[in-house]
């Protein structure tokens, strides 16, 4: 299983360039994106023919995780004779949230099935995607992904309780994480993560690595990957847009 980071920004940056949450996986040609944040239609497009994707997964109702799906919506709606589709699994409310951007109800169906997601596993493909309530909104999930019985892909979307991940990660597991607060610590209510909650986090499940991402801007890159470093003894980094890993299947 291939992950490429599309994009790994927060709300809001002053970084040049960045782009909003949006993770790629692959697998025997097939493809699912983990988020899809602003301005990463342009990235995922550039990594394939995005009406090929078997689903978009969206981990909550903030914009700056699927607010991308109205550009996938109007370029599969106008490329194509006759349209194509793409299906979206998210929250419930998905759907509305898109056909009011427009102020068009049906504007999301015309070409996305979009299903809710609930507890549990779905299956895309030849991945198995576990899916876990978090504290974040009221609707929030983290995802396990993996494609055949080893090692996958532990993705926190935006959660403010490390505990909430501990079920999903399984030792061996590749954790990507969001790390918003960078050093810490996180404000009263903010419901994000820290380093030191990520660092928590991996003593408890023991993942072979950990990729950072989400960090908001003010927060310094080098200590937050420092401080993450020096409780955990695997590899740590900081994802940008175009990172590639290769998850052992």
């Amino acid at each position: 299983m291939e992950l490429t980071v599309l994009g790994a920004g927060p709300a809001y940056t002053d970084r040049p360039g960045a782009i909003g949450s949006a993770y790629l996986l692959r697998e025997s040609g097939s493809a699912i994106v983990l988020d899809l944040g602003q301005g990463s239609f342009p990235a995922l497009a550039a990594q394939l023919e995005p009406s090929r994707l078997d689903a978009v997964i969206v981990s909550h109702l903030h914009p700056d995780h699927f607010i991308d799906l109205v550009p996938l919506r109007h370029y599969l709606r106008y490329e194509f004779e006759p349209p194509r589709r793409v299906t979206v699994h998210g929250p419930d409310g998905l759907g509305d949230r898109l056909d009011a951007l427009h102020a068009e109800p049906g504007f999301a169906g015309e070409v996305l099935d979009v299903l809710p997601l609930a507890p549990g596993s779905i299956d895309v493909g030849p991945f198995r995607v576990e899916a876990r309530r978090v504290a974040h909104t009221d609707d929030s999930f983290g995802f396990r992904c993996a494609a055949g019985d080893g090692p996958g892909l532990v993705y926190s979307g935006d959660c403010g309780r490390w505990e909430d991940l501990v079920p999903l990660v399984r030792p061996g597991d590749t954790l990507l994480a969001e790390v918003s607060f960078g050093p810490g610590p996180v404000p009263r209510g903010a419901m994000h993560l820290d380093a030191p909650g990520i660092v928590r986090l991996a003593a408890a499940t023991r993942p072979a690595r950990v990729l950072l991402t989400h960090l908001q801007m003010g927060f310094s890159r080098e200590d937050t990957v420092a401080m993450v470093r020096a409780g955990f003894t695997g590899p740590v980094e900081l994802v940008e847009p175009g990172f590639e890993a290769h998850i052992l299947a």
